[in-house]
């Protein structure tokens, strides 16, 4: 075959993506051409992901399980663009995702930033944007982590919904993410949230000082058949933790933590303050 390109699999996740749906098509007698009339791409669009030279997205990857017949398949292109994803992701991150998809309840503490599942757009696109600028992900992986927001919200909207509450400390509304108008309609998200029949929103203030049971951002999980699961974070990786005895003190505490800070309605109260910038 005329510049026929030889790869190494051992590259790169994406060169061992590229070098999979290369062989896989060459078994199937497929020119790059008619795998790109299969999936609806063009063929210099086929050569520059077998080649290394694009990351697949979400999209080609579900095109590409459908048109090898793999779709959700332990062989699905799909998982394994998520493995490749997952790389820019804290350690234990992309599992947590799994369970919190079913999860029947789900209890948040964050600090500093709003959390993913309460998050705009808008809001976390600049997050991951000044990723970015530090040099902590690629462009290409900022996308993902804003396509993998939207896709843990979505995945909370069920037949039956799951009860989910929430406590920010006030860092998390005072601390301003984008420009003015983000920021806005974040603080307006947080107020719509509260607002919804299976949700509790409460607002940790500065002041609570000591009786703030958390130093850093936690998450329990309680599981269709009771059992509970906790999710936590330091800079450099997180930790999941399955034994629902380990797990048990932390609902405690978080309990405690609910009971130490003022209700929903005034939590709105102070969100609508910030919003309107009142004291």
């Amino acid at each position: 075959m005329v510049n026929r390109k030889e790869l190494n699999p051992e590259a790169s996740p994406g060169a061992a993506f590229g070098a999979r749906l290369r062989r896989l098509r060459e078994a199937r007698g497929w020119t790059q051409d008619e795998l790109a009339g299969l999936v609806g791409y063009s063929g210099r669009h086929i050569s520059a992901i077998e080649t290394g030279r694009k990351p697949p997205t979400l999209r080609f990857t579900r095109c590409s399980d459908v048109a090898f017949g793999v779709v959700n398949t332990a062989d699905s292109f799909e998982r394994e663009w998520r493995d490749i994803r997952h790389g820019s992701l804290l350690e234990g991150f992309p599992e947590y995702v799994g369970h919190e998809g079913r999860a029947v309840e789900i209890r948040l503490y964050e600090v500093g930033i709003v959390p993913g599942l309460l998050q705009t757009p808008e809001y976390a696109s600049v997050l991951a944007g000044n990723a970015v600028r530090r040099g902590a992900i690629t462009p290409e992986q900022a996308d993902e982590r804003v396509t993998l927001v939207a896709e843990r919200q979505a995945a909370l909207v069920r037949q039956t919904l799951p009860v989910l509450m929430v406590v920010l400390d006030e860092s998390c509304i005072r601390r301003s993410i984008g420009d003015a108008a983000a920021m806005e309609a974040q603080l307006t998200r947080l107020v719509e949230f509260a607002g919804q029949p299976n949700t509790m929103l409460q607002i940790a203030p500065f002041d609570l000082g000591a009786h703030r049971p958390f130093d850093l951002p936690i998450t329990v999980l309680t599981m269709p058949d009771r059992s509970l699961m906790s999710y936590a974070e330091s800079s450099q990786r997180g930790h999941l933790e399955r034994e629902s005895t380990a797990v048990l003190p932390m609902l405690t505490a978080y309990h405690q933590l609910q009971a130490e800070s003022p209700s929903q309605a005034a939590s709105v109260t102070m969100i609508e303050q910030v919003r309107k910038g009142t004291p």
